[in-house]
């Protein structure tokens, strides 16, 4: 609620006086309204039969049914695999790329350095669809058609990234920088002993964004995968909903839960840190 402020002519104390929400807040309550529908939806029909999840009676009886009907239709585990594997292999990638390419850009002097970062910045104006007939053909000629590095492989040098930690790499103070210098470090041992542990936070903040964007990445995945070994869950989701193999509203939102339940609990669980890291992160 809004609150305006009203003076006492006694005292002059501004007392607070409620008032409607403000325009603002009744925009982010319908953002949000709109934005958890679907899972809202989701969460009570894989409670529910087929027919109470469309009927909506608060009354029908609660079931797990569906969780198992899910689980025995289709190789989860091996689709929880794929896609753990496919976050860990990209996150590790992009941390060391991005980590190399940010301390560069944050403390190195170079000829075109400010050239440079712009071009990296305008990636993040490209859409990852438009560059799918380039990246599939590159990939192909490598022989990694169908395999977890293939898959993420386009993803590792994120502008994202390398403008993230570079802003956090410019607020470490360069005097821990020349103090590690006197004891003997190199570039790489400042980096490793200084640049990194200031920016753990940012670090933290940047894994889930980095995990939870790949978890849910569908289209490149359909792609450049073909079969079983290689489908992480969002290809694996999609085939399990397909029409042919029958429509239960029920069933396909038990699966979609169990999809999502390790991100939503990463986030419930890292929430406060994923906000703080931003904050310190100072973009601007």
């Amino acid at each position: 609620m809004s609150a305006r402020a009203e003076t006492l002519p006694a005292t002059g104390l501004r007392l607070p006086r409620l008032g409607l929400p403000s325009l603002d807040a009744l925009g982010a309550w319908t953002l949000a309204l709109i934005w958890i529908a679907p899972l809202v939806f989701a969460a009570w029909a894989a409670f529910h039969s087929p027919r109470d999840a469309l009927a909506f009676d608060i009354t029908a009886p609660w079931t797990l049914d569906n969780f198992a009907a899910a689980w025995v239709a289709a190789p989860w585990l091996r689709y929880f695999f794929n896609t753990m594997m496919l976050v860990t292999t990209i996150l590790a990638g992009q941390l060391v790329l991005c980590t190399l390419a940010g301390y560069a850009f944050a403390r190195f002097a170079f000829p075109g350095r400010e050239v440079l970062f712009y071009l990296v910045l305008l990636q993040l104006f490209i859409l990852p669809e438009v560059l799918i007939v380039e990246n599939y053909v590159i990939v192909s000629r490598l022989g990694l058609f169908d395999t977890i590095l293939g898959i993420g492989a386009p993803y590792m040098a994120s502008a994202f990234g390398i403008f993230l930690l570079r802003q956090a790499f410019k607020q470490v103070p360069k005097e821990l920088e020349e103090a590690a210098r006197v004891e003997g470090c190199g570039w790489l041992g400042v980096l490793w002993r200084v640049y990194i542990p200031a920016a753990k936070p940012v670090y933290l903040a940047y894994a889930l964004v980095s995990v939870a964007t790949h978890w849910n990445n569908f289209l490149w995945p359909l792609v450049v995968t073909n079969s079983t070994t290689t489908r992480p869950l969002t290809v694996g989701l999609s085939l399990f909903a397909a029409p042919e193999s029958g429509v239960n509203i029920a069933v396909i939102s038990a699966a979609t839960l169990m999809s999502i339940a390790p991100l939503l609990v990463a986030f419930l669980i890292f929430q406060r840190q994923f906000l703080q890291a931003f904050l310190r992160a100072g973009i601007r």
